[in-house]
């Protein structure tokens, strides 16, 4: 496009080609836009109701569409009508000149490059295009908010009220981050008015601006101070909510509204509301007025106002007037901030216990605690999941993504394991194996598990599989009759099932077995359109072109679990750890999802998290084979999740209604253990005196790690709690006070019904010294004999490798640790487990198995036969002989006992054995 100084003769067009070119391109970018929207809303459509969650996907999509609507047409609106109001406006009155018009060098007036651009472009279709365009963008980014609106729509009260204002924390959670959007999109729609009008006015000359000139017109200052106004009325409602947000505050003593926020601050909102009120009125008074002064020392008011009464007045009051007498004054806001945070996270909830921590172990009480000694886990997950890999993996393409830690009823025994779903990843065939029939239609699923117990190994180190192989073989543990895995950890590629040809289920010696699948999960892709929509949506045509695909085919799309729960319920907060679950011959992923927020008044948020505020409300399980997804509540107390279910009423099920095996293992998340144990740690000290000196910090345990120090982590544990009648399923963790490395306390998430969810902390007496974690291992470290071996090992090509944790297992009062060591060849990736170091008290020993390692911790610290002192070095003779030998002889069957985990035997052999040396030591000693 040519612009130039049209003279006699000459006509502008009204609209050029460039123009013309600048409107197809918008009409073709628009399109190709709503055809991906559309695309990817029929795909969403079909997958919904593939699964059964069509409601979900029509009330989701609904919210979002109503919201984008709302704000795309308000926003519009609004920018459209200050564009009219300014191009109706501009050059209706004279400019006001700061400075003198700008000239050339030679004198002469430039050429008015902006009237030329107006007159050739359509300026009224261009303000509206325009409008339309930004309120697009606008409403783009608000439609995310559509669950914001939802949950304050459907909110259901909490049933307590916050300390400060006495509302309902209902208020807090739903109506407030509503009311906070709302906000922010007034603002932002305000000052994009402002711009939008701006240019408008530049565009006529209303608003000039540069070195030489500047200049605004009687109508762009009058229409600047009417949307100024606006902006300090919205900036009026702003401090209202400001006085809420006062609950979230954090000077580093108290998390909440402190002494300084409800005595200075509050009153400073309320004085910013006024200032705010009468800087709106004299902006709209401006509108008659017309001067760009009365605008500026509006905002020069209210800027100052916010500096000096929200910043140097609350700093000056709190250096000088609270910090003296903190403690006193900030010691009822310190109480909300205990209360109010053990609440948000059901810190209040957990039971305290003292633990006695008594050295009283004896072969009899671990015979009575026979099922915990049973289940003390020796396979650490790292060298356990090197040597899944070897020994069961198979193939290349099979992998083990996470190995998992449940319990199992089996051989009569309540028995913990580990186990791992044996996963297929297309992506890990060879190179020249990497087509499109092979990744999509060939190999689709993977195939059955392996189960190992926590404790057993063979005589080579290697664990004892309970399931193994492929087909899976069920040695002790329980049977699979359908292990084809379509969903999983790892599948992240769609794949069409029921096609012309049969699927690679698994090798079979120099040969393939092959399966059709049989199952309902997937979307029908034989019709033409539906395979058109597929390719166009995964831009594939070999969708279309491929002869595999029937009229009975289906295809599998969101196969990784994750992905496919939180695409049906995106408001909930997914742990980390999905695991799997062997029931009534089938396999199912366990998924812990959280409802969560971040407003909740006076609780500290989470480290690192954008919460303060979770529930592990709702349980989800996913079926490997067919991809059903069952979302299930199990916390009908919570507000949260109880909104949520008034939005998606088919979404939750009654946690009764899930299968009574598969309630059996459900356990407690670790995610949400390690958020409760961190702030714990802190908010175990209930009294604000103690919590103002930190008097009582915790911390977990330092451990070695890696090249360094690291620090503990929880783990599961089959154990008899003191008192209780039989062994339960735990996530515990010990503590350690502050900088310190005795233990101090531990915390245990019991897992098994009927008391599952409920946390228990048991406290040791102040006044003793409890060996943690981390001294142990130094007395580790300070054995010779473990040291020397330890150093012999790395010497001969092998690699030693420790536990990743040294589990602490208490036993009635007392604590007992165990600590697993591997040996793996230099060059090699199979770990073996070698041997068992055992601490109990002030002895360490290292031994080939448990049982002779608790054998030899035992029998050792245990009363030492008495022998003659150099006086008395004649032979004994009569009945001492007897019993000399005879006692030897109870020693060495107690040493088998012990090897075999006869606890009961090794007892009695024991008891024997001391009577007699009592008996012994009574006895004169014949000459």
């Amino acid at each position: 496009m040519t612009i130039g100084i049209t003279g006699p003769g000459r006509k502008v067009p009204r609209q050029s080609a460039v123009a013309r070119l600048i409107v197809a391109a918008i009409v073709i970018g628009t399109s190709l836009i709503l055809l991906a929207l559309a695309s990817d809303l029929l795909v969403g459509w079909l997958w919904f109701s593939s699964i059964g969650y069509l409601q979900v996907f029509a009330t989701t999509i609904g919210a979002e569409a109503a919201v984008f609507l709302a704000v795309w047409t308000a926003t519009a609106v609004i920018l459209w009508l200050n564009g009219w109001l300014a191009l109706r406006f501009a050059r209706r009155g004279s400019t006001q000149p700061v400075a003198a018009p700008a000239q050339s060098a030679a004198g002469n007036v430039q050429p008015d490059l902006l009237a030329l651009v107006r007159d050739q472009l359509p300026l009224p279709r261009l303000i509206a295009g325009g409008a339309a365009l930004l309120a697009l963008l606008v409403a783009a980014e608000e439609a995310g908010n559509w669950g914001v609106f939802l949950r304050f729509i459907y909110q259901v009260p909490y049933g307590a009220d916050d300390p400060l204002y006495n509302k309902d924390i209902g208020f807090y959670l739903f109506s407030l981050p509503a009311y906070i959007v709302i906000r922010n999109w007034m603002m932002l729609a305000l000052v994009l008015s402002g711009l939008f009008a701006a240019a408008v006015y530049w565009l006529h000359g209303d608003i000039e601006y540069d070195v030489r000139r500047r200049s605004i017109s009687p109508a762009a200052i009058a229409h600047g101070s009417a949307l100024l106004g606006f902006i300090f009325a919205v900036k009026a409602w702003s401090y209202v909510l400001d006085r809420y947000l006062l609950l979230y505050g954090d000077n580093s003593v108290v998390v909440g509204a402190s002494y300084t926020d409800v005595h200075v601050g509050l009153p400073a909102l309320w004085l910013m509301i006024g200032i705010s009120i009468i800087a709106a009125l004299a902006a709209w008074a401006n509108v008659r007025v017309r001067t760009y002064r009365l605008p500026a020392v509006a905002i020069v008011l209210v800027g100052v106002g916010m500096f000096v009464l929200s910043a140097v007045v609350p700093w000056l009051y709190r250096q000088f007037v609270v910090k003296p007498s903190e403690l006193e004054l900030e010691r009822p806001y310190i109480e909300h901030n205990i209360a109010l945070t053990r609440q948000a996270y059901n810190l209040d909830q957990i039971a305290t216990k003292p633990f006695a921590a008594e050295q009283k172990l004896t072969p009899e009480v671990l015979e009575a605690n026979k099922a915990t000694i049973e289940n003390i886990r020796l396979w650490d997950w790292l060298p356990l999941s090197d040597t899944y890999a070897q020994l069961q993996e198979i193939r290349t393409y099979y992998k083990f993504h996470d190995l998992d830690v449940d319990r199992y009823w089996l051989d009569g025994s309540y028995q913990s394991v580990m186990l791992s779903a044996r996963e297929l990843r297309s992506s890990l065939l060879p190179p020249n194996a990497q087509t499109w029939v092979n990744r999509h239609v060939l190999f689709t699923h993977g195939n059955g598990a392996v189960m190992s117990p926590v404790t057993r190994k063979s005589a080579e180190g290697l664990p004892l599989f309970y399931l193994r192989d492929i087909p899976p073989v069920a040695d002790v543990g329980p049977r699979i009759d359908e292990p084809r895995i379509y969903f999983g950890e790892q599948t992240d590629d769609y794949v069409i099932v029921k096609g012309s040809t049969p699927e690679f289920d698994y090798p079979k010696g120099k040969e393939n077995a092959y399966a059709a699948y049989g199952g309902a999960g997937g979307i029908p892709i034989g019709g033409m359109a539906a395979r058109t929509l597929f390719a166009y949506y995964f831009n594939d045509p070999n969708l279309i072109l491929s002869s595999y695909i029937t009229t009975d085919s289906r295809i599998m799309i969101r196969r990784n679990i994750q992905t496919r729960v939180s695409t049906i319920a995106p408001f909930l907060k997914l742990d980390h750890d999905p695991y799997l679950v062997v029931s009534n011959g089938r396999m199912f992923w366990m998924q812990d999802a959280y409802t969560t927020n971040s407003y909740f008044p006076y609780a500290e948020p989470a480290q690192g998290l954008d919460l303060n505020y979770i529930r592990n409300s709702v349980k989800v399980v996913v079926d490997a084979y067919n991809g059903t997804v069952d979302f299930y509540l199990v916390d009908s107390g919570d507000p949260v999740a109880a909104t949520y279910q008034r939005i998606f009423p088919s979404l939750f099920k009654p946690f009764t209604t899930m299968p009574p095996d598969l309630r059996k293992h459900v356990r407690y998340p670790e995610d949400l253990f390690l958020i409760q144990a961190r702030l714990y740690q802190t908010y175990h000290m209930e009294a604000a005196d103690v919590f103002y000196n930190r008097e009582d910090l915790w911390q977990f345990p330092r451990q070695p790690g890696g090249d360094g120090i690291s620090t503990m982590t929880p783990y599961y544990i089959i154990m008899r709690l003191p008192g209780e009648p039989q062994a339960e399923f735990f996530l515990m963790l010990p503590m350690v006070p502050s900088r310190r490395d005795n233990m101090i306390a531990w915390l245990a998430a019991r897992c098994d019904a009927p008391d599952y969810g409920k946390l228990i902390v048991y406290e040791f007496p102040k006044e003793k010294l409890v060996y943690g974690p981390f001294q142990i291992e130094a007395r580790i470290n300070q054995s010779t004999e473990i040291s020397q071996q330890l150093t012999l090992w790395n010497q001969m090509g092998s690699r030693v490798i420790r536990g990743a944790n040294l589990l602490a297992i208490p036993i009635e009062n007392s604590i007992l640790y165990i600590s697993p060591l591997y040996l793996r060849a230099q060059q090699g990736h199979l770990p073996e487990l070698k041997r068992v170091i055992a601490a109990y008290g002030e002895r360490v020993v290292m031994k080939e198995t448990l049982a002779e390692a608790l054998a030899a911790l035992f029998t050792e610290s245990g009363p030492a036969p008495v022998t003659p002192s150099r006086m008395e070095e004649a032979p004994l003779t009569g009945p001492t002989a007897n019993q000399s030998r005879e006692a030897l002889d109870r020693y060495n069957q107690a040493v088998e006992r012990l090897k075999a985990g006869d606890w009961k035997g090794f007892g009695t052999q024991f008891d024997a054995m001391r009577e007699l040396l009592e008996d012994m030591n009574r006895r004169p000693v014949d000459r």
